[in-house]
């Protein structure tokens, strides 16, 4: 496949929200946010082993895949990408071919793992949570069907960067911590922020750390200020359940 029918083919797909270098043709290349997303995955690309032979990847929310074509190239076994929309995934699928990379896209939302039926090593969750009606049904279903290790999670934030910290309980009558700008908060977005429609929930730092806590993901690097580095853990309904 030549650069021209490279660029007919991307103009076809378009427009791109990745800007992924096809053999010399960007994507995206008048993106809002510069190159994106190589200038955020050089914030955090050495946060995970570069050597991923012998594991296998869940990248949710692929997009056009860029982030699936980075593990891939690392080496991992099995590369899963999933998305629920097509244009996005038809994209991921050129892209690949296009890069010569055996990687599997598939549509589904994020409600949907279950139906994978697999556990993966590395779980990628980039840039999905806010465009959640259901931020942290999405956390539980990640823990109990597909994250079998860890978990490279992102999400937009705002409000203070700053995570305070929190008793395990406050009496009924206690309201002045509520009004704490580091504790725990997740800002409704009722009709749209920047534009679109489906950015619902934003959390702050403090939400941010307490709801990958409360799914059961214990927090071992910050390696960005909107990135996490996760591991798996087991939460006490699953150690007073032997069947879970």
């Amino acid at each position: 496949v030549n650069q021209n029918q490279i660029r007919e083919r991307v103009q076809e797909l378009g427009p791109w929200f990745h800007n992924i270098d096809l053999h010399g043709v960007q994507a995206a290349p008048d993106h809002f946010l510069g190159d994106y997303p190589t200038i955020h995955w050089r914030t955090f690309e050495n946060a995970v082993a570069w050597d991923l032979r012998g594991r296998t990847v869940l990248d949710i929310g692929c997009n056009a895949g860029f982030f699936s074509l980075r593990r891939k190239e690392r080496g991992a076994d099995g590369v899963v990408g999933i998305d629920s929309d097509a244009r996005y995934l038809a994209q991921a699928r050129f892209a690949a071919q296009v890069a010569g990379l055996d990687i599997e896209f598939r549509q589904l939302t994020v409600y949907q793992v279950a139906d994978l039926k697999e556990r993966f090593d590395l779980v990628l969750f980039m840039g999905v949570l806010y465009h959640l009606r259901h931020p942290l049904l999405a956390l539980d279903l990640l823990h109990e069907h597909v994250v079998g290790d860890t978990l490279l999670f992102h999400t937009m934030m705002r409000g203070t960067p700053e995570a305070g910290p929190l008793e395990p309980d406050y009496p009924f009558s206690e309201r002045d911590v509520f009004d704490r700008p580091d504790f725990p908060k997740l800002f409704f977005i009722e009709r749209k922020y920047a534009g679109d429609p489906t950015n619902w929930w934003i959390p702050n730092r403090a939400a941010t750390e307490a709801m990958l806590r409360s799914a059961g993901f214990a927090i071992v690097s910050h390696p960005s200020t909107e990135v996490f580095i996760c591991r798996r853990v087991e939460l006490a309904s699953e150690q007073d359940d032997p069947a879970l």
